[in-house]
């Protein structure tokens, strides 16, 4: 289930026309009091949040907070969900699920990703709809057959009942791409500096050990529709070569690395290398050629550990010194020699004659 979140959280689109609404709720009874916190994002960006136990529902994006404000009704219909249809759906789906799972107790965690993407310029809108229970893949909605999917063996007969509830179809089927394209499109309009922005990332090459893969990695940009490669003599090539996730920043940004391996390649050609980056709406490629001089590591050479290894070993040894003479001065102190008056005076006696 988690890889799956995962991939619907940070998979980028494709198109610069493509814009995506999604909600992710994770609900859980049996610990407590029934608990469902929820996220909504535009374009992966994180736009809103709620939690319906502590009755907090807000925006992340400033751009978000003015449609609230400007807006009551959207604010209104936005908390409703989060505090009182969502909350009950899943509180009933939980129960219905033990039940037909045979489940009698314990804690159970029931999580849904819900949404739509929308084509500017076709005004084509695909929703998708995906549950998990327990923390694997449960089911999933399919909007040409208005029929649902079971992910697992375990779901077959949940799959029955619920293709029969026809209220929840009319749901998938009516809110989703209507109701939830019109929010899709207001949001995009009001977020549009935001969203549509270009960000350029910084560029480094970092490497843990000598023998580990060289890595390029670009943080900081935006938006998430960005390639990573490296280039061998000016040509792309995939051997040796490892492509990591784009991930984001806490701060809306996002970042992504690619991996080279160095194994079968002599010093002399690394000058034959470089890492290549390309952000979509950007005309130039930020290009990094491989050098050893510029890779930031978190080692260092032998050679650079020889005077600090020697320095340490001349300490230890100083130290030491100093603690032998502190013991020998208070042995010293605690044992003093006898007085030199002393001792004469018991010389002379010894040395008398009896008269």
């Amino acid at each position: 289930m988690s890889k799956l979140f995962l991939l619907l959280l940070f998979c980028h689109v494709s198109s610069p026309v493509k814009h995506s609404l999604k909600y992710f709720f994770t609900a859980s009874s049996g610990v407590s009091d029934f608990q469902l916190v929820g996220t909504g994002q535009v374009d992966g960006v994180q736009t809103g949040y709620c939690d319906s136990n502590k009755k907090i529902a807000g925006a992340t994006q400033d751009w978000m907070k003015k449609i609230f404000e400007d807006d009551p009704q959207h604010l209104e219909r936005y908390t409703q969900q989060c505090f009182e249809n969502v909350p009950n759906f899943f509180k009933a789906t939980i129960h219905s699920l033990k039940q037909d799972l045979n489940q009698s107790g314990g804690v159970h965690v029931l999580q849904r990703i819900c949404g739509c993407e929308l084509d500017d310029e076709t005004g084509e809108v695909n929703i998708f709809v995906q549950y998990g229970y327990d923390g694997e893949d449960f089911m999933s909605f399919d909007l040409k057959t208005l029929t649902w999917i079971a992910l697992k063996p375990q779901a077959d007969s949940v799959k029955l009942r619920w293709d029969a509830d026809k209220a929840e179809k009319h749901y998938n089927e009516n809110y989703l791409t209507q109701i939830f394209a019109e929010w899709l499109k207001k949001y995009v309009a009001f977020g549009k500096s935001s969203l549509q922005r270009t960000e350029l990332p910084s560029v480094s090459l970092l490497q843990k050990t000598p023998s580990s893969p060289v890595s390029c990695h670009a943080t900081g940009f935006y938006p998430d529709r960005a390639v990573m490669s490296w280039r061998k003599d000016g040509e792309e090539f995939h051997e040796e070569v490892e492509h990591g996730e784009i991930l984001p920043n806490h701060d809306g940004s996002f970042q992504m690395s690619v991996d080279l391996n160095l194994s079968s390649v002599t010093p002399e050609d690394w000058r034959r290398y470089d890492c290549v980056f390309q952000l979509s709406g950007v005309e130039d490629d930020i290009v990094t050629r491989l050098d050893k001089a510029v890779i930031r590591t978190n080692w260092e050479k032998p050679s650079d550990m020889t005077v600090p290894i020697v320095a340490a070993v001349v300490l230890v040894l100083v130290l030491i010194a100093a603690a032998g003479f502190i013991v020998y001065k208070r042995k010293k102190a605690k044992c003093p020699p006898s007085s030199p008056d002393n001792g004469s005076e018991l010389s002379e006696r010894l040395n008398q004659r009896p008269d």
